[in-house]
């Protein structure tokens, strides 16, 4: 029998991140607008207001003061950090910071950027595009497909293989990276434009400060501050030539990679660079994050303190850098913001890009579980007006609680719109966990919110379509609440319905109708020593899908199901929605699963008594479930396609570990469907799965 872990086990597992992140988060909370330096004139009055931080001294205050905690409790007081005036300093990596951003009027206003080649494109084959949250805000994949070839991110490198004709598949090239530290994580493809978006190690940064490092390393207090050595590559390539890309452009930012969209050809890149709380004492060149862009020459340029602006309130001590790249004008400069401050979950509409980072103040995490004292969790809201390539600061809103991820935020009609989990699920009392929704407007001010949703659970999945949101939160049993944003200063319930199990993807079918992707559960008594029943824990059990059927808002109904496998089976559509494919028009449903089932035959034979805990599945299948979907008929399974050879799955034992073998995308060209895994690319008629095509990619 498998290990036994309950859905709230798993949630005792994510929440280990909470804690690690309230260490750094609960640090600090104040006010730190005063002394700082007034920014240049020129800028817009919300910029004018944004505070600069301006030198070395101004920066080193405001980090020590994020250090200074009472027991995790009570936040010391401390004095502001002195007004400084003069010029940045020289940190000796450049001589002169190199100019920021190109006129306005170079750059085009981004909603209505277009590739140039977006025509040409639109001349191949009807083919599938990224499932995306956003209509016209294209998210970075490690796959994607023009109609005519497919490009993947495989290992350390990217695929460019000639899809038609099907029986025909080649490989037309291979990009290989020069950088030994540079790993491809995501790609765009837009006309003749490739973007490979990637992160590595800053090489000169580990060469030369090796043995500092080392030395630092060794020793056990004082605390000393370490250079942060990640970068964040976008590297553009002119594909006009599939059998020959060539690099038209490399942009680089020193920091962690938090997301990116795009936008026409505005790309944006968000990255976190962290500081630390323990600065040198003088002033060292690794303090401020460079970035590099070949459009302006080939140098490494730091970041002056007098560009780096902060966020107001800002409790994390890290650099938030926010990039804009015109991918069709390789002669325009890299449009680049920093802040001091953080973010983590990014959302994005054709005109705004907004960036939430959730916060912890007051008593720590751990504790507060412990004593059902629930802390002052809170999510700020950095909004950034998109212009071309820029990205603008614009304002910050902040609401209680945390959110899950991208689909828990949405903008409408100027109205930015929230959902939020604050507390935990097992505390008691005013600890425990509750659910909210924040309407907020244009100025980032909170004009509308329900609060106090299903007290004692979490959210696992929340999608926003129109007037309604939909939001799906599990403790023992999966409740689908509809909720009513029409008049955005009132959000009420409208209906809600209670079903086993849980969603943690609700994709929309039409206007009254959403698909939920998640797992199915059971319930379980728990006893006491005395056989009386103390309440009820429940299981986690196979896949589970569904069609909710929300005409009757007040009653919404699970209008069709659909299972695959026993406890243990996974998805990663259940984990990034980008591994969805999903086609109304086609009557198309597909996405890559890994199927663990349990023996029952084995298990009734050995007249073992069942074990009240569900025991988990042995590997059975990793490839891809491709449906027939429809209101009429529900879900119905057309095939399954797999990467994997009989010989293999027979030598599988519960496992199966030769990942590169796993579907992980779906894509369509024309009446061809195709699966790639890092090894093979196979293509199948899209009606009844008939192979009409395999391309074997050689390893590494």
């Amino acid at each position: 029998m498998g290990k036994v872990e309950s859905p709230l086990t798993g949630l005792f597992k994510k929440q280990k991140h909470w804690v690690s992140q309230a260490l750094v988060v609960a640090l600090f909370s104040g006010v730190l607008m005063s002394g700082c330096q007034a920014l240049a004139a020129g800028e817009s009055s919300v910029q004018e207001d944004l505070p600069v931080v301006g030198s070395y001294e101004n920066l080193k205050q405001w980090i020590q003061r994020a250090s200074e905690r009472d027991d995790g409790y009570g936040m010391k007081a401390n004095s502001a950090p002195a007004q400084t005036t003069g010029a940045m300093a020289d940190t000796g990596l450049v001589e002169r910071q190199a100019a920021m951003a190109a006129p306005a009027s170079a750059a085009p206003q981004a909603k209505n950027a277009a590739s140039s080649s977006f025509a040409s494109a639109k001349a191949a084959q009807d083919h599938s595009t990224t499932n995306v949250q956003v209509e016209g805000v294209d998210e970075a994949d490690i796959v994607k497909t023009d109609g005519e070839y497919i490009y993947q991110v495989n290992n350390r490198r990217v695929i460019i293989a000639k899809a038609q004709p099907a029986g025909e598949m080649a490989i037309a090239s291979v990009i290989r990276f020069d950088d030994a530290f540079f790993a491809p994580r995501e790609i765009y493809v837009d006309g003749k434009d490739l973007v490979v978006i990637g992160s590595g190690r800053d090489e000169v940064l580990l060469a030369s400060d090796q043995g500092q490092i080392a030395e630092k390393r060794a020793m056990i207090a004082p605390p000393h501050y370490f250079p942060y050595a990640g970068v964040v590559k976008a590297i553009v390539y002119d594909i006009a030539d599939k059998a020959n890309p060539q690099k038209s452009r490399e942009t680089a930012i020193q920091g962690a990679y938090v997301s990116s969209r795009k936008i026409g050809s505005a790309l944006y890149l968000i990255a976190n660079r962290r500081l630390g709380v323990h600065l040198p004492e003088n002033e060292t060149p690794d303090i401020l994050p460079w970035y590099k862009d070949t459009a302006t020459g080939e140098d490494k340029l730091r970041v002056g303190y007098d560009q780096i602006r902060c966020f107001p309130d800002f409790s994390d001590p890290n650099y938030l850098i926010v990039a804009g790249v015109n991918v069709e004008q390789p002669k325009e400069p890299l449009h680049l913001s920093t802040y001091l401050g953080a973010g983590n979950i990014v959302y994005a509409s054709t005109e705004n890009l907004y960036v939430a980072l959730r916060n912890v103040h007051g008593p720590v995490f751990w504790r507060s579980a412990m004593d059902g004292v629930s802390p002052a969790e809170k999510t700020s809201i950095f909004k950034f007006a998109l212009d071309g390539a820029k990205a603008r600061y614009t304002g910050k809103g902040e609401v209680t609680g945390r959110p899950l991820n991208q689909f828990s935020l949405d903008e409408k009609d100027g109205f930015f719109r929230i959902a939020t989990t604050a507390g935990n699920a097992w505390a008691e009392g005013d600890g425990t966990s509750k659910n909210n929704l924040y309407v907020l407007d244009a100025s980032m001010k909170t004009v509308g919110k329900l609060e106090g949703v299903a007290p004692g659970e979490l959210i696992y999945s929340v999608r926003f379509m129109g007037d309604r949101a939909y939001m799906v939160t599990f403790r023992t049993v999966d409740p689908l609440f509809v909720i009513d944003l029409k008049e955005p200063t009132a959000p009420r319930i409208l209906g809600k319905l209670k079903i086993p199990g849980y969603s943690n993807y609700l994709h929309p079918y039409d206007e009254n109708h959403i698909i939920g992707f998640g797992k199915d559960a059971v319930e379980q008594s728990i006893a006491d020593d005395a056989g009386r029943v103390v309440g009820v824990n429940a299981y986690y059990q196979g896949m589970k899908m569904a069609i909710f059927d929300v005409s009757d808002v007040s009653h919404p109904v699970e209008q069709h199901v659909a299972h695959i496998g026993d406890r243990g089976t996974d998805s990663e559509l259940l984990h990034n929605h980008r591994a969805l494919l999903f086609s109304k028009e086609k009557n198309l449903l597909a996405f890559p699963v890994q199927v663990m089932e349990v023996d029952k035959s084995n298990s009734a034979a050995s007249g073992e008594k069942p074990s009240p805990v569900p025991a988990y599945g042995s590997f059975a299948f990793q490839g891809a479930y491709v449906y027939t979907i429809s209101l009429e008929k529900g879900f119905e399974l057309r095939g399954r396609i797999t990467h994997i050879s009989d010989e293999e799955y027979q030598k599988a034992g519960q496992y199966y570990y030769d990942n590169d073998k796993f579907v992980s995308r779906i894509v369509y060209i024309g009446d061809s469907l195709y699966t790639l895994s890092n090894r093979m690319i196979k293509a199948h008629g899209m009606e009844t799965l008939e192979e009409r095509g395999a391309l074997a990619i050689p390893g590494e």
